[in-house]
């Protein structure tokens, strides 16, 4: 069973967003984007963010001689986006995606682009979509 959600903090995602974005970033690269007004305690919170994503099994770090290390999100977006949805549909719904999907979709401004995308999907998860 995975972990709940509650188990990555907005700092954390934050780090993870930079991550996610370029693939690997040393601790330095890290806090010069999720941090850009470059306080001194700001490095040492993103070594400790990266730490505890490590320790989560959400991100791993390559060891380089002479180098700084590199990390990488271990835990990708759509993984974690499906986490936090399964996660509010056990709260919410008694596990039931249904209802949370289709708040979702009433709720928010669906773009064309946004309904054909999801046509397209239920299409495909149907078994009618193209096969090519």
């Amino acid at each position: 069973m995975p972990r709940p959600i509650s188990d990555v903090t907005e700092a954390e995602l934050a780090v993870l967003q930079v991550l996610w974005d370029r693939g690997t970033a040393t601790i330095r690269q890290v806090t010069d984007i999720a941090y850009p007004q470059g306080r001194a305690s700001d490095y040492g919170t993103v070594q400790k963010l990266l730490e505890r994503l490590r320790e989560k099994g959400h991100v791993s770090r390559e060891r380089r001689d002479g180098a700084p290390h590199l990390f990488a999100a271990t835990l990708d977006r759509d993984g974690l986006i499906g986490r936090s949805l399964q996660t509010m549909a056990e709260k919410l719904c008694d596990g039931s995606m249904t209802p949370l999907l289709t708040s979702l979709v009433r709720t928010e401004r669906l773009s064309a682009e946004d309904r054909q995308a999801l046509r397209r999907l239920v299409d495909e998860l149907d078994g009618k979509g193209d096969r090519s």
